[in-house]
């Protein structure tokens, strides 16, 4: 029989993740977010908002995996509160609430749970004690999953790019570089691997596989800042002046390994900003 699937927060990511769940026959996925008439067309919608307990929506009499992959309206504390702690809070009540047990409960964290600002490498066991909100939030929001009654995992995303995510291009357009020194690495993600890394963890759980409670959801290569603009503007045939400080804000300067996702077995589509800008370039370019 097909699992039900509810994807709480169904944005970019969470519509990217509710068609490959489609795709496989296997599922049926409700989404929930505010503005249903954004969602793919196979979804079934659920309007309601995260912030508020009492407007959570209907929801399926049996849910067997959620996902809670909601952003924050814009920066600030009291955005990131109300995304990520007042709405998984709000989530994980109501499915205690109504008798729900689901098999397994997803978090779409962030790699700004780090602190770390040399470049050095992190991975799932490294220490985390963000100075940011941004980090200390999501680690908190982590923390209230973990200590639910349920199966949970999060992962760490790091930067998400993909169609319709235009801020490094636009820079480029712009002509603004960044200086190659002090170096500033970056950790990406392309839009589809995010979905396909938890669409992964779902089959891998309904086929009792072992799932771990946390992931770094970034590609093979993290990469300096410097490089990849550059590399954007060689594709763009554009002059970069490098007399521009790099974008703020920064999640810090360092390398995460993806090993552990690649371990379980995840393939990723996009293995490095190269492959995946490649594509967007190029779509870009044909519109």
């Amino acid at each position: 029989m097909n699992k039900n699937v509810l994807i709480a927060g169904c944005g970019d990511v969470g519509c990217e993740l509710a068609q490959q769940l489609l795709d496989t026959g296997n599922y049926f996925v409700w989404g929930l977010r505010r503005s249903i008439d954004r969602l793919p067309g196979r979804v079934h919608p659920v309007k309601g908002d995260l912030s508020n307990p009492e407007q959570l929506g209907e929801w399926p009499n049996k849910i067997d995996y959620v996902v809670y992959a909601a952003a924050a309206d814009g920066p600030g504390q009291d955005n990131y509160h109300k995304a990520y702690l007042r709405g998984l809070s709000n989530v994980l009540s109501r499915l205690q609430a109504d008798g729900h047990r689901p098999e397994r409960v997803l978090f779409t964290s962030s790699t700004s749970c780090y602190h770390q600002n040399d470049g050095q490498w992190v991975d799932e066991t490294s220490p985390t004690n963000p100075g940011r909100y941004s980090g200390k939030i999501m680690l908190e929001a982590e923390a209230i999953l973990i200590n639910s009654p349920f199966p949970a995992t999060a992962v760490r995303f790091g930067g998400i790019y993909g169609p319709g995510r235009h801020r490094m291009t636009n820079r480029v357009r712009a002509g603004e570089g960044c200086k190659a020194e002090p170096v500033i690495y970056g950790n990406r993600i392309h839009r589809d691997d995010c979905a396909g890394i938890l669409a992964h963890l779902i089959q891998r759980d309904e086929q009792k596989l072992p799932v771990d409670s946390l992931y770094l959801g970034v590609d093979h290569e993290p990469a300096p800042l410097y490089e990849v603009l550059h590399w954007l503007a060689d594709q763009l045939d554009i002059v970069l002046d490098d007399n521009h400080p790099a974008p703020q804000p920064q999640r810090g300067s360092k390398r995460c390994s993806n090993q552990r996702i690649v371990d379980a077995g995840y393939t990723f589509r996009y293995p490095n900003y190269k492959a995946g800008y490649s594509e967007l370039l190029s779509s870009m370019s044909s519109e």
